[in-house]
């Protein structure tokens, strides 16, 4: 994989909270805190998974913590196909 970002991240470090234009972002309303749920942290199991190479790599580019990322990705994607169900 070869996704080098192009966005130049000085200047955006740059930015003054005035200058970020979160015009796009709506507010968070009653609804959204209704919805929302509280997620407490979960006692984890230690597993043996084989995961081809570039998964990894990509997963392992995104930090110290990617063995968290990748349960955390895990989960999410096994908590949407329990609502669809």
């Amino acid at each position: 994989m070869n996704n080098t970002s192009r966005t130049n991240w000085e200047r955006v470090d740059a930015l003054t909270e005035e200058e970020i234009d979160t015009s796009d972002i709506p507010p968070l309303t009653e609804e959204f805190f209704n919805k929302s749920r509280w997620r407490t942290p979960v006692s984890s199991v230690n597993v043996l998974v084989q995961i081809d190479a570039e998964t990894l790599a990509w997963f392992q580019a995104q930090g110290e913590d990617y063995e968290k990322r990748m349960a955390a990705a895990l989960r999410i994607y096994a908590e949407a196909h329990k609502q669809s169900a």
